[in-house]
């Protein structure tokens, strides 16, 4: 017997499904290298941000450049009450989604003694409550096509500890586990969801860290630079196409090998 199927079909598919996507943190960083990576292979995205004007303005950038329908949103995400409105505006500009990226979060620098109840509640509200709303939300959308994934964006800060940092390392850490138990029922309706957990890339929530700490990070990570949000894009690309058809419950690192590197 044959360990290939010789009827096997390689054709690249990116651009499976071709259904619609929304994208949380869609007007910056990594989350609009993901809007402008899945609508560059035909998908329709919704931009889903804080950011009312970047989201609008990003969605109308994206429509122009890749023909394909693209909205922008003002969300806020730590409002539970905030996610089934904009679902239904959402399935009202680019129709069924078929898919949730889940990007927007914050890294607020409080050590230890700076956390209070409140930036805990919000942070963990928009790290990680949120994309349970999100897939409540979407969920029989999700299940009627075929092909439905979620990805969540950790941190490489769920396993590297990072003082200043608290509450944005445990939410990514939840993030993680979130998934691990999202997949097993997921699965059922024939929805795939994985993490993704980028290290250093070159976005707006680190500018600050890197202008004060220029070169310092670079000498850890083995590739010997910050990556940049297109190259997160990417793979999160990949990860909601059919080319990952047998991926779930997976966390997959991005970070030009800094967790494995003994550098100094």
């Amino acid at each position: 017997m044959p360990v290939l199927d010789n009827d096997a079909d390689f054709t690249p598919s990116l651009g499976s499904p071709g259904t619609g996507v929304v994208i949380t943190g869609g007007a910056s960083g990594i989350g609009l290298a993901a809007a402008h990576a899945l609508a560059a292979v035909g998908r329709p995205v919704a931009l889903w941000d804080i950011n009312a004007e970047g989201a609008a303005g990003s969605a109308g950038i994206i429509e122009g450049r890749y023909g394909v329908r693209a909205a922008g949103l003002s969300v806020d995400l730590r409002n539970p009450q905030a996610v089934t409105p904009a679902a239904i505006a959402t399935r009202a500009a680019i129709g069924a989604i078929g898919g949730i990226v889940h990007c927007a979060g914050t890294a607020e620098a409080t050590g230890i003694d700076g956390v209070t109840p409140e930036n805990w509640d919000a942070g963990l509200a928009l790290h990680v409550r949120s994309l349970v709303l999100m897939t409540q939300a979407f969920r029989e959308d999700l299940r009627s096509l075929p092909g439905s994934a979620i990805v969540a964006l950790s941190s490489i800060n769920a396993t590297l500890g990072n003082g200043m940092i608290p509450i944005y390392s445990a939410a990514k850490g939840a993030v993680i586990s979130l998934v691990h138990s999202m997949a097993d029922e997921l699965a059922a309706d024939g929805v795939r969801i994985n993490a993704v957990s980028p290290g250093m890339i070159d976005t707006p929530i680190i500018a600050e860290t890197k202008a004060q700490l220029p070169g310092h990070f670079e000498r850890r990570i083995m590739l010997g630079r910050y990556g940049a949000p297109e190259e997160l894009g990417r793979v999160i690309r990949f990860l909601m196409s059919d080319e990952a058809s047998y991926m779930t419950g997976a966390e997959i690192v991005v970070d030009g090998g800094n967790i494995n590197s003994q550098r100094q």
